[in-house]
């Protein structure tokens, strides 16, 4: 089984969606996603790129279908909360959505002191202008969950930003922030408890969250997938933290600690990831939607590009 597994990870390496051009609308083109722009509509196309510390690395073998998959998933499943962008999905990558002015920051809620807010916690003392305790250990539970919030770089880095300043700058009003923010915590909360029954535990994710013309705020971009979220598995969590280690993750964590292990932070050049590496990005990612949806996801050669061009040509613009 493992080496079906292998081989099908190897092959599908020539089939991947690096990138798209359709002729169909301006294209944006983001770290994972490529937009479209058709009027009141936009064209989503997970990729399978892959990002970490802000920078485009390589491609991974059925990450586009995968996450598209979960994100939809979720987005079906928290319709209660707030309403979102979907309108259809488009082949195994694509989503047509709601096209909405998107708000310019990254509602990034956290659980856990962990990731880039343990780094940064360390330096400060705070995470995102959030003062915290001294004496803080990695991965620690917070009492309840906090709001970190940052900007989005068109080049370089994203930056933390504090809820106040958010305000204070005039990036989003303040009865949309109040909004933004009531919405981010359900969705959390709802997120938590959903997968607490699957052995897991929601540590810490980003939502984007844009305005429809008439002012309705909804949830867009993707939720609670393995690109935007970290997942723990809940039964080895007390054990390492007590030993000061990391939980086993289901995320791209596992791909971070990769380049962190070859000095690499974002800046410079990349260090080449072997297939090995890419192969258990595969396996979390895959693990991560099955766990989650309770459903299997079949992996089964095919020319992803190919096949997303014939469905996008089917659409009627």
């Amino acid at each position: 089984m493992q080496n079906d597994f292998h081989n099908i990870i190897k092959t599908q390496q020539a089939y991947t969606i690096h990138e798209t051009n359709f002729k169909i609308g301006k294209k944006y083109q983001g770290k994972v996603r490529d937009v479209y722009d058709l009027n009141d509509q936009l064209l989503i196309i997970t990729t399978d790129r892959i990002s970490a510390f802000d920078r485009v690395l390589t491609t991974v073998p059925f990450k586009g279908a995968i996450l598209n998959k979960l994100s939809l998933f979720w987005f079906n499943q928290t319709q209660s909360i707030i309403p979102n962008h979907v309108i259809q999905t488009v082949g195994e990558n694509g989503l047509l959505v709601k096209k909405c002015k998107i708000l310019p920051i990254e509602v990034i809620i956290r659980g856990y002191l962990t990731g880039s807010g343990w780094r940064e916690y360390q330096k400060t003392g705070q995470v995102s202008g959030i003062n915290l305790p001294e004496g803080l250990k990695k991965n620690c539970k917070f009492d309840t969950p906090i709001l970190t919030p940052s900007t989005k770089a068109t080049e370089g880095h994203d930056e933390p930003i504090s809820y106040e300043e958010i305000i204070n700058q005039k990036l989003v009003e303040k009865s949309i922030m109040e909004k933004v923010k009531d919405a981010a915590f359900k969705l959390f909360a709802y997120g938590q408890e959903y997968v607490a029954g699957q052995n897991l535990i929601l540590v810490d994710t980003k939502y984007e969250f844009g305005l429809l013309e008439d002012g309705t705020l909804i949830l867009a971009d993707e939720i609670h997938t393995s690109d935007s979220s970290r997942y723990w598995f809940a039964d080895s969590y007390q054990e390492n933290f007590q030993a000061g280690t990391d939980p086993k993750s289901l995320d791209k964590e596992y791909l971070r600690q990769y380049l962190l292990s070859k000095n690499f932070h974002g800046d410079g050049e990349c260090p080449p990831i072997p297939f090995e590496i890419i192969e258990g990005v595969v396996q979390r990612y895959l693990d991560a939607y099955q766990l989650i949806t309770g459903t299997s996801f079949e992996l089964n050669n095919f020319d992803a590009d190919y096949l997303l061009k014939q469905e996008v040509g089917k659409l009627n613009f």
